[in-house]
C-alpha cells in the first residue's frame, strides 16, 4: 500500500462519552468545566461544546445507564484532553477545581504543555492544558523533540488567573 499522511490541518472534532448518569455528566461537563449544552437528545444523550461549535463532547446512556465504571486495566480510552488557547485560562479552571474542592489527580508539566488531571464521575480520564507556544518546545541537539513529565508549578499556575 502507497504511504499516506494525514493532512496537517486535520483535528479531532469530538469525543463520544458512554456515561452512567447523564445529569451527573452535564453537571461536571457544563457545570463545572462550563461546557455549552448544544442540545439534548431526550433523557439519553446531551452534545455540549466550547464557543457555540455543534459539539465537541458527546454524552449518552445508550448501552450505559447505571453501569459501574469500566475497569482500569482493560483497553478503552485513557483520556480525553481539553485544550485551553491560554495559560490563564488554565489557572481559571485549575482555581474553579479547587473552590469546588474536584479530586484532581494529577499535574504535570510535559514541557509542549502545562496539564491537570481529573476523572469525570464515571471514572473516565480528563486532562486540561494549554500548549506552549512551538518556538518554546524541548529539543535536543537534532531538533528532535524532547518532551517530559515533571512536577507543574501550581502556584506559578496560579498567579495567572
Amino acid at each position: 500500500m502507497e504511504a499516506y499522511k494525514i493532512p496537517a490541518q486535520t483535528r479531532i472534532g469530538h469525543v463520544h462519552l458512554k456515561v452512567s448518569d447523564l445529569q451527573k455528566s452535564l453537571d461536571f461537563y457544563s457545570g463545572l468545566l462550563g461546557f455549552d449544552k448544544m442540545m439534548l437528545y431526550g433523557d439519553q444523550a446531551a452534545f455540549i461544546s466550547a464557543g457555540g461549535y455543534h459539539h465537541h463532547i458527546g454524552l449518552n446512556t445508550w448501552h450505559s445507564k447505571g453501569a459501574p465504571h469500566a475497569p482500569e486495566y482493560a483497553p478503552g480510552l485513557y483520556h480525553t484532553a481539553i485544550l485551553y488557547p491560554e495559560r490563564k485560562d488554565l489557572a481559571v479552571i485549575l482555581q474553579r477545581l479547587i473552590d469546588a474542592k474536584y479530586p484532581i489527580t494529577g499535574a504535570s508539566d510535559h514541557g509542549v504543555s502545562e496539564a491537570i488531571y481529573l476523572d469525570d464521575p464515571d471514572g473516565n480520564g480528563v486532562e486540561l492544558y494549554w500548549d506552549r507556544p512551538r518556538e518554546q518546545w524541548p529539543v535536543d541537539e537534532n531538533g528532535d523533540l524532547t518532551m517530559f513529565t515533571r512536577r507543574l508549578d501550581m502556584e506559578g499556575l496560579l498567579a495567572e488567573k
